[in-house]
């Protein structure tokens, strides 16, 4: 018997939800990201200017760690949700349109998104939920 796995997906920045529903059955895995939103880094210079900024630090490398942290994070959600059938994407921001471009790169998983949404901050619960319901009325219309 082939199972049918059906993943929904909720994301931000700081954490993901991915539901699986494989033949009828559900579990919930929670991800945590290690991207470090707004910080300063040390070692930065005092500007030069009498009233100017107290200190200059490289924009760069935040920005640089920032993508890099963003990258892995993705990486590692791309592991739990790559042997699915279909995959239903939502969540608030950025974040899911990111994950969507990095899964484009891969044919495999570009085939399998069957849906992207924005939605707003959710529960546990409400995810599940929310999952179910999509794929009820995926497998109705099929």
């Amino acid at each position: 018997m082939v199972s049918k796995k059906s993943i929904g997906l909720w994301l931000d920045y700081n954490k993901a939800f991915i539901v699986s529903i494989i033949n009828g059955k559900e579990s919930v895995l929670f991800i945590k990201s290690n991207v470090i939103g707004r910080y300063r880094l040390y070692g930065g210079s005092r500007g030069h200017t009498p009233f100017g900024a107290q200190d200059v630090s490289c924009e760069r490398k935040i920005i640089e760690r920032r993508k890099k942290q963003l990258q892995q994070y993705y990486e590692m959600i791309i592991t739990f949700i790559q042997d699915a059938r279909q995959i239903y994407i939502f969540g608030p921001g950025e974040a899911k349109k990111e994950l969507k471009n990095k899964m484009n790169q891969s044919k495999e998983l570009y085939n399998k998104i069957v849906g992207i949404e924005t939605v707003d901050k959710m529960t546990k619960r409400q995810i599940a939920t929310k999952v179910r319901q999509f794929f009820s009325k995926s497998i109705k219309t099929n």
